[in-house]
């Protein structure tokens, strides 16, 4: 590899590293949540999508606070396809960053009947120090 290769590769993982890293994997999150809460993950519909977690009531869909627009329309789809309750389980990760995220979607889950419940990186057992 050559140097400037080198540098070209280097100055992609700065820019892109800093918009992925995140405490864990939202599955991580969903995994505990759900079973926390008796629910199934990954449950697929008949389209092949799959609703990240099924509870008796709810339809569930999580997301990264920054993504809390997508999830609106993705939990009230899922709710749709399943019958069930639409829900929102909102991962929250540096409260500061993240408080604008939860208020927006505060608002239109009101107006639209949308359950929202949060969850942190201090919620999962064995939790490492994310810098916050």
């Amino acid at each position: 590899m050559t140097y400037k290769a080198f540098l070209v590769s280097l100055l992609s993982l700065i820019t892109i590293a800093p918009a992925c890293a995140h405490c864990y994997p939202e599955k991580i999150y969903q995994s505990y949540w759900c079973k926390i809460n008796n629910g199934q993950t990954e449950v697929s519909l008949y389209d092949k999508t799959r609703v990240d977690c099924i509870t008796e009531d709810y339809a569930i869909e999580f997301d990264f606070a920054n993504k809390w627009a997508e999830s609106v329309g993705q939990a009230l789809y899922y709710a749709f396809c399943t019958g069930k309750k639409p829900g929102i389980v909102l991962i929250i990760e540096d409260y500061r960053k993240d408080l604008k995220y939860l208020m927006r979607l505060k608002i239109i889950t009101k107006k639209y009947n949308i359950k929202v419940w949060t969850i942190t990186p201090e919620d999962i057992p064995a939790v490492r120090n994310c810098g916050n």
